[in-house]
């Protein structure tokens, strides 16, 4: 798996969040409360969905620790931040990303999360920026097929 670097201008998210960690994950509710109120969000820049997580500091990943919280994200991109509906809220992402293609089923997508942490990125020039991590998905996407795609994007910044 070998990433491009791509310089992302401030994008605008509207979605929905929950608090939870790997031992009490919740990701699957958060989606089912979302999708059915995802096409009420006005201006959104296109059809892909955005899975995104938000770790309280990059030392999140030093050791693991499947009780540390962390807040994810059900969420789709919009033009403005006007008329987002009552029951969702905005995030903000921008800055540079190491966009990783993983082609699978969304069971084993932590394979490709271990290599990028444990080799490609002690390996590489960059280290983790402390901004928004997440997980792009068009609307062919689907979690149960194993040739389906999403692009993992990991907040990167040049080591010092």
């Amino acid at each position: 798996m070998t990433p491009r670097i791509e310089t992302l201008k401030p994008t605008v998210l509207v979605g929905m969040h929950n608090t939870m960690s790997i031992a009490a994950n919740t990701t699957q509710q958060l989606w089912q409360r979302f999708m059915p109120k995802h096409k009420s969000i006005l201006n959104r820049s296109d059809a892909i969905l955005y899975s995104v997580e938000v770790y309280p500091s990059v030392d999140y990943f030093k050791s693991y620790n499947p009780e540390a919280e962390f807040q994810k994200w059900a969420a789709v991109a919009v033009h403005s931040s006007h008329s987002i509906p009552e029951t969702m809220d905005m995030l903000m992402v921008q800055g540079d990303y190491a966009v990783f293609t993983y082609t699978g089923l969304a069971s084993d997508v932590y394979k490709a999360y271990q290599f990028i942490y444990s080799k490609w990125l002690p390996a590489s020039k960059y280290k983790l920026s402390n901004r928004p991590h997440f997980a792009k998905m068009d609307s062919t996407y689907n979690p149960n097929d194993p040739s389906s795609q999403e692009e993992l994007w990991i907040p990167i910044q040049l080591k010092e």
